[in-house]
């Protein structure tokens, strides 16, 4: 059976992990952890260059932590300040031994409660926990879920970029740089 090495403990990156693996392969059966490995960059990225190289960093972390897994995932979340709006985003990136792949989630904003805390170098789940009154928002539905009442959650707003940077490998017939 594969096995998928998720950069991360977070059960929220976990579970997208395997519903993304789930939904493009779905008569194969994974093997699907976690492990905690540095990101190798700041708690909260600030730039989408910064939000790639964590969840590169990641899946290549968590390569050298567990060397005999078939799929490592680096899931990191960032912002960027774009025409005075923090932009809201996640890149994954997908490693094997032959082939790397990534995507982008979809975009979102940020109350101007939160953007504050941002610009004074608070991280956004902290910046969550503050402005809406909860405890751990990261490890849970984050500013997606908050901000959407649920209508779309965290892990549901990752799943498709999981399944975006797994074409090529799916795809295997055709070349990917």
């Amino acid at each position: 059976m594969p096995t998928v090495i998720v950069a991360s403990t977070n059960p929220v990156k976990i579970e997208c992990a395997h519903l993304g693996f789930l939904a493009m392969f779905p008569d194969e059966p994974f093997a699907v952890e976690g492990v905690s490995v540095p990101s190798g960059v700041s708690d909260q990225p600030m730039t989408r260059a910064e939000t790639i190289q964590g969840a590169t960093n990641r899946a290549k972390n968590a390569a050298e932590a567990k060397p005999d897994a078939d799929y490592y995932i680096g899931i990191e979340g960032g912002v960027e300040e774009v025409d005075g709006r923090f932009e809201v985003f996640a890149w994954v990136v997908i490693l094997s031994k032959s082939q790397l792949s990534r995507a982008q989630t979809g975009i979102f904003y940020l109350p101007n409660e939160v953007e504050d805390l941002l610009r004074q170098g608070v991280e956004l789940g902290e910046a969550d926990d503050i402005v809406f009154r909860r405890e751990n928002s990261k490890q849970g539905n984050g500013a997606i879920g908050i901000l959407t009442d649920d209508a779309i959650t965290r892990t549901s707003y990752y799943v498709p970029a999981v399944v975006m940077a797994l074409i090529p490998f799916k795809q295997t017939d055709l070349s990917w740089g």
